[in-house]
């Protein structure tokens, strides 16, 4: 502590103190000074840790939006910070001094952010992160991930779906080892617990783009003893059916006995239904062959027989992993 010095608006903003950060602000205390060494010594030109970071680090989202707003009083927009960026490349030697102190304090602001966005994620403050992310200041890999799993564990899904399709914004000169040993894993880990089909889709592109255009290779499939539940002979087939279901308009003939047996689901919906006549169930947001599908993988007791084309498989897994009885085990992303 005797060899470095902090300032006021420093530590106001990570005690979190809103009222001295906003008199502070006032009497012009700047939020882009960090922490000073007393010999002068410092590893960036403005000080380590300035308020930003702080105040990101400690989760003070009220006290960090002020400090922005402060900013915003200024010459700028902090929204503006990708232009003024962008406008620096296209600046020449004649440009005015005025021009290039405002990329210079565009390039200041950008990485005081990006400093603050890389504690907010490292200490679970996931709402900041996001805040600094709109922004406009860009993910790297280790703040979009960190952010990811804080998400994760705390069972927030629409901010894990917001985060999964910000996937594509990461440049890819980011993707080091990290996503192979920490990001791959954290992914499929979401993709085991998640019952939500958008996350689970958006997560398969992901994989997608990971594994590139290469061809998949063959697989070997672990062969089960295949336990039929009805000759396949009855599906959809009218005979002895008790119930029919509607799908697209046109009739699919199953089987109460087979349905009670091979799905909780399906023994919900039918419970209340009458005896000893033929049910007629409407089937709504199904693709006829799909549903086909479904059925014949509950009539076979398995899927071995399945012939499933690529472009159905997303529509397919989602219908047989809720009306599977072992489904049921899994857990529930809330």
């Amino acid at each position: 502590m005797e060899n470095y010095t902090e300032t006021p608006l420093q530590l106001a903003a990570a005690a979190g103190n809103f009222e001295l950060v906003s008199l502070l602000l006032e009497r012009g205390a700047d939020p882009m000074v960090g922490t000073m060494y007393r010999n002068g010594i410092s590893t960036a030109p403005q000080g380590d840790m300035n308020s930003y970071s702080l105040a990101a680090a400690h989760g003070h989202r009220n006290v960090f939006r002020k400090l922005l707003s402060h900013t915003e009083k200024g010459k700028g927009d902090v929204l503006s910070l990708e232009e003024m960026l962008a406008e620096s490349s296209e600046l020449e030697a004649g440009s005015s001094s005025s021009q290039l102190d405002l990329v210079r304090t565009g390039k200041a602001k950008l990485k005081a952010l990006k400093e603050a966005m890389y504690h907010s994620s490292e200490h679970g403050h996931v709402d900041i992160t996001i805040d600094i992310r709109s922004l406009g200041v860009p993910w790297t890999l280790h703040t979009w991930l960190e952010s990811l799993r804080t998400c994760f564990h705390q069972h927030r899904r629409p901010l894990i779906q917001g985060l999964l399709k910000e996937f594509s914004c990461i440049e890819e000169e980011e993707y080091t080892e990290e996503l192979i040993t920490h990001g791959l894993p954290l992914m499929y880990q979401i993709l085991r617990a998640s019952k939500n089909e958008v996350i689970s889709q958006q997560l398969a592109a992901i994989f997608t783009q990971c594994y590139g255009p290469y061809p998949i290779p063959k697989l070997t499939e672990i062969k089960r003893k295949q336990t039929s539940r009805l000759d396949p002979h009855f599906l959809n087939n009218k005979e002895m059916s008790d119930v029919t279901f509607l799908v697209e308009g046109k009739p699919f003939y199953a089987h109460k006995v087979l349905l009670f047996t091979a799905s909780n689901r399906f023994k919900i919906l039918l419970a209340n239904r009458p005896c000893g006549e033929n049910t007629c169930i409407e089937i709504s947001n199904v693709k006829y062959h799909i549903f086909q599908l479904v059925m014949q993988y509950l009539y076979c007791g398995g899927a071995d027989a399945l012939h499933i084309r690529n472009t159905d498989v997303m529509e397919v897994r989602p219908i047989i992993k809720f009306l599977s009885r072992a489904a049921r085990g899994s857990s529930v992303l809330c």
